[in-house]
């Protein structure tokens, strides 16, 4: 995806997490990045909607058959939902957090991708990548980190603009 897209995609899932974390809904949101996820895609159930906040929110209503799962987003598109993750056996997981937080490590532990998860019990927002989870996320600080992990650095700022 280029830069817009990215940053449209980044939108809507934040906008999806705020309503979710709110309510106190337990969401799993899966962004894929370089490392293929099919095998856990095909887990779940198949959609290929384009991504809006009104599609997430919906994914993860309770008592629907997507809800206990994660949601994949390949590009612009969310691929599936309800998919298994590999939960993480990492001793050092705090026994406060649950099975969403264990599989949302879990899969930043074997994949480069980004996991986005909102806590059913507390409405707390984390985010998963690289083997290390990141909780208590803002509206602000969670689109901040998703930016930084997700646009391409910014290669056009100049210290010196009158330099260029």
């Amino acid at each position: 995806l280029g830069t817009e897209e990215m940053t449209r995609l980044i939108n809507e899932v934040v906008r999806a997490v705020q309503v979710l974390a709110k309510n106190r809904t337990g969401a799993l949101v899966v962004i894929e990045r370089e490392t293929g996820l099919n095998d856990y895609v095909e887990t779940g159930i198949r959609l290929d909607g384009v991504v809006s906040a009104e599609l997430l929110i919906n994914i993860f209503v309770p008592l629907t058959p997507f809800h206990d799962g994660a949601a994949v987003i390949r590009g612009d598109r969310v691929l599936a939902a309800g998919c298994f993750l590999p939960l993480s056996d990492s001793p050092y997981l705090s026994k406060q957090l649950g099975t969403r937080h264990r599989a949302a490590l879990g899969l930043s532990e074997l994949s480069d991708a980004v996991v986005v998860v909102v806590s059913e019990e507390t409405g707390v927002v984390s985010v998963a990548e690289g083997g290390k989870l990141t909780r208590f996320l803002d509206e602000k600080n969670l689109k901040e980190l998703l930016q930084g992990l997700l646009l391409p650095p910014d290669n056009n700022i100049s210290f010196w603009p009158w330099r260029s």
